[in-house]
């Protein structure tokens, strides 16, 4: 029997199924215990987050007023901790190649009617090129796993093009990779090469559905997946992302095992989860998410991310283009910092006048494009962001992590969302977009605290006006 144990680097000891069931059956028996509900959430206002089994209280809660206190909270400590920025990132699928067996993706082995494709050095160009022709400046790569089509090699040479290209005033200059579990010797080279954020999503942590899940191929080791992360952070690698699939398992026991997830790499590597992605299982072909019976309504989901927030307050959390446009609206101010724009998840999609569907990894809810994404941003009241200016300086990882904690992020961030907005305008907006973000970072130079801050980031305006750029603090 394996103990709870959040020190441990065995995944049944920091995931540990009993110390979940035993948090659902405490969330159950106190939900509706208001006084303890009203102390989780005073504690949860000191900023400092939650513990699973608190959080799990509250999820479990069903108190109206106390629900709306919740909501009331998350969208504070989003504003404390992120201010009106959100950030903005496309994925960038090279290869469909993978020889897992996973029941719930499309790419998985046995789907003999998806067309398999991997991007040549030149496709990949194609892409970039595309990408940063809409405006985008970070990227999220996406392989299928298999070791013989898409080895590490060819993934870090994917990185290097995709570093290398600049075309007009485009560059992509942050690029997380989310690709498979791998050896500590391949995060170091990852590292080397010079990436952002390794993202790799649990999917689920109930390990015998996991196990159910994942029947074949090296994603099926449960283990050596979940413990990927730490691996990686032993590879140097210090900005990492978390997800599961909400749909696939019970949701307050994913809810539980994501922050048991973040309480582990806190206790071990004293720096938490950089993101956790909120992804929702999502029709595609060869999947049916009606197959699944643990699928969630919008409101559960709005919920959980919420909580994801207070539980986790310092975290960057991800909602992609698997959402609709309403969704996005209602979960934005409850936590979100960061959303996908004009996401084409099929392998080679960016480079094709018309979106294509048969290698897509799952059906695009949001199909707006970047400039209808930007300007829907900014009539919400929100500064979009392209900054990559934290991990270009090394603010990364405890360093990030104490920045935010502390506040002071945003003394860095609001300026540096306000010069990329301004590259954005100036070389990729439509004219009704481009009024609209003048006006709006006209209104935000305002709300930079300090006057020396203030006037450096009205030079560097001007100058991006004038035709230069990459201005960061």
């Amino acid at each position: 029997m394996y103990r709870y144990d959040p020190k441990s680097l065995i995944a049944d000891e920091f995931i540990n199924h009993e110390e979940i069931v035993e948090t659902l059956a405490y969330a159950d028996a106190h939900k509706d215990d208001l006084k303890l509900v009203d102390e989780i959430l005073n504690k949860a206002e000191e900023r400092k987050g939650l513990s699973h089994r608190d959080a799990s209280v509250l999820l479990a809660c069903e108190d109206p007023e106390r629900v709306q206190r919740m909501y009331a909270l998350a969208k504070q400590i989003k504003k404390d901790f992120y201010g009106n920025r959100i950030v903005i990132f496309a994925p960038l699928y090279l290869s469909n190649y993978c020889v897992n067996g996973c029941v719930y993706c499309p790419y998985h082995m046995k789907n003999k009617h998806i067309p398999r494709k991997k991007l040549t050095q030149e496709e990949v160009e194609r892409e970039v090129i595309a990408l940063q022709d809409m405006g985008h400046k970070r990227l999220a790569i996406e392989a299928g796993e298999d070791p013989k089509m898409n080895p590490i090699e060819y993934i870090l040479e994917c990185i290097n093009t995709i570093y290398s290209i600049k075309h007009k005033n485009g560059a992509i200059r942050r690029v997380n990779v989310n690709i498979a579990a791998t050896t500590v010797e391949n995060y170091r080279k990852l590292k080397e090469a010079g990436i952002g954020t390794y993202i790799l999503f649990q999917e689920t942590y109930h390990k015998e559905s996991y196990l159910q899940l994942h029947p074949t191929g090296p994603k099926h080791d449960y283990n050596y997946h979940t413990e990927a992360m730490d691996r990686a952070m032993q590879g140097g690698i210090d900005d990492v992302g978390l997800g599961v699939l909400f749909g696939l398992e019970m949701y307050r026991y994913e809810f539980a095992g994501l922050l048991m997830h973040a309480e582990h790499l806190e206790a071990v590597h004293g720096v938490g989860p950089h993101t956790i992605s909120m992804p929702r299982i999502k029709h595609a072909d060869d999947i049916d998410p009606s197959a699944f019976d643990n699928s969630i309504s919008d409101e559960i989901f709005a919920k959980l991310c919420a909580l994801v927030r207070i539980a986790v307050p310092y975290t960057g959390m991800i909602i992609s283009t698997r959402e609709s446009q309403a969704v996005r609206e209602m979960v934005i101010p409850l936590g979100v910092s960061q959303i996908s724009g004009a996401s084409r998840t099929s392998v080679g999609g960016y480079a094709e006048d018309e979106r294509p569907h048969d290698t897509e990894q799952f059906d695009v809810s949001d199909q707006r494009s970047l400039d209808e994404v930007v300007r829907w941003l900014m009539e919400l009241g929100y500064i979009p962001s392209f900054c990559t200016a934290c991990y270009r300086e090394g603010r990364t990882g405890d360093r990030f992590m104490s920045l935010c904690k502390a506040g002071q992020i945003q003394n860095c961030c609001h300026p540096n969302a306000l010069l990329t907005l301004k590259e954005f305008l100036m070389d990729y907006a439509s004219e009704e977009t481009k009024a609209i973000g003048e006006k709006l970072i006209e209104a935000e130079l305002y709300n930079i605290p300090k006057d020396k801050v203030r006037e450096v980031c009205k030079d560097h305006l001007d100058k991006i006006a004038q035709g230069l750029r990459d201005f960061r603090f």
